[in-house]
């Protein structure tokens, strides 16, 4: 009854925040056509169609989306996202096209969130710029370290402050193959502990300012959903009190990701993801299994520790026009060491979601993740990975 009432409520909160209207600009005395002019809800219609088209050789393509975001970590919330899409080269439609989007989110559990996600690819494809600027404020929860902390499943609530920076500056030395500098700076604090029984034996707030090295192999056909392509990162950052942050430590995170079509509308995807950290590592800086891109359906820092890897597997299916589905299945663990890895600690995951065509090839997704012992709603714009 629970699940039929949330999935009421998100359908709900979707259909009203899709309206866009159109303030009419005719002058006075203006003839008008005879044809009558289309309605409200023919103009959420014809709005949403006029997104839909291919507009590659449009200097830049921007729409609007509002509607309900719902996840295991945040509940139930309002969200609103610009996405575009633009080219340098115009004349060079055989590349990806840049993308942007700006977000911002509130929910029922206090959670806001702001921020701005960017992709610039240069002529002939030369260099690339990544960045991701974000701040939010979440009610969150404190299990401690390590999967036994997470397993026990006794927290304690407190208020987490989070403004951060990543940025991933790439040149093109072959086809496909990349090699770059990182910049990251992070500030988070976190206050307000209900249960100090529960709490970290570091400091609640973290500052980290670091740099590094990326290499990159991508052959994607389209970043925000590939239809073919290889993609493998390899990056690590380092973070030292040189630089301002609270702790001396680095962390190395790896991706492998493959996209193949296995039959018409039908794309098989593959994600693999590693994050080590060493050195003295904060709490707040541990890598965490969950959220709304990989292990959905864990509550996001419930199972942190220095070392976490995790994988999935995604059919990707186009129903009817702008309609899709999508089943995945998964597992990924946490670990302090790779002497103390334990295949018996392996965390299950498999959902189901709904896919809507937004922007041509860019997509609203709607999952239901499963875990062991929980689950969670997810609503976003573009694929998970």
């Amino acid at each position: 009854m629970k699940l039929k009432l949330k999935l009421l409520v998100l359908i709900q909160i979707f259909t009203a925040f899709t309206a866009f209207s159109q303030v009419n600009t005719e002058p006075e005395n203006t003839v008008v056509d005879s044809v009558p002019k289309a309605g409200f809800f023919g103009r959420i219609v014809n709005y949403f169609e006029e997104a839909k088209k291919d507009k590659s050789e449009k200097k830049f393509d921007i729409s609007f989306i509002g509607g309900p975001s719902y996840s295991v970590d945040t509940q139930f919330g309002i969200g609103m996202v610009a996405s575009g899409l633009y080219r340098i080269d115009k004349e060079d439609l055989s590349l990806s096209p840049s993308n942007v989007a700006i977000y911002t989110n509130i929910t029922t559990s206090g959670f806001f969130s702001i921020g701005v996600e960017n992709t610039t690819i240069f002529p002939k494809d030369k260099y690339r710029i990544y960045y991701d600027m974000n701040f939010a404020f979440r009610p969150s929860e404190y299990f401690g370290i390590g999967y036994e902390a997470g397993l026990a499943d006794v927290s304690s609530d407190y208020n987490d402050y989070r403004l951060g920076l990543d940025a991933n500056f790439l040149k093109k030395f072959w086809s496909n193959v990349y090699a770059g500098a990182v910049v990251s700076a992070q500030n988070y604090r976190a206050k307000d502990f209900k249960n100090l029984a529960i709490a970290p034996d570091q400091n609640y707030n973290t500052t980290a300012v670091g740099g590094g090295y990326v290499f990159s192999y991508d052959s994607r056909d389209f970043i925000p959903n590939p239809y073919k392509g290889v993609y493998v990162s390899l990056q690590q950052t380092f973070y030292t009190k040189a630089l301002g942050s609270s702790y001396n430590f680095n962390q190395i995170d790896f991706t492998a990701r493959t996209y193949k079509q296995v039959w018409k509308g039908g794309i098989l995807a593959f994600d693999l993801n590693g994050n080590f950290a060493n050195g003295d590592v904060p709490w707040n800086m541990l890598p965490q299994l969950g959220g709304s891109r990989q292990m959905r359906g864990y509550f996001k820092g419930q199972y942190r520790d220095k070392k976490q890897v995790n994988t999935q597997i995604e059919l990707r299916q186009k129903i009817y026009n702008r309609h899709g589905v999508v089943l995945w299945g998964g597992a990924g663990n946490v670990f302090h060491s790779f002497d103390t890895y334990q295949w018996k600690q392996t965390l299950p995951n498999y959902g189901i979601g709904y896919r809507w065509e937004f922007k041509n090839r860019v997509n609203i997704r709607f999952d239901y993740g499963i875990g062991k012992n929980q689950s969670g709603f997810y609503f976003n714009i573009n694929e998970s990975f």
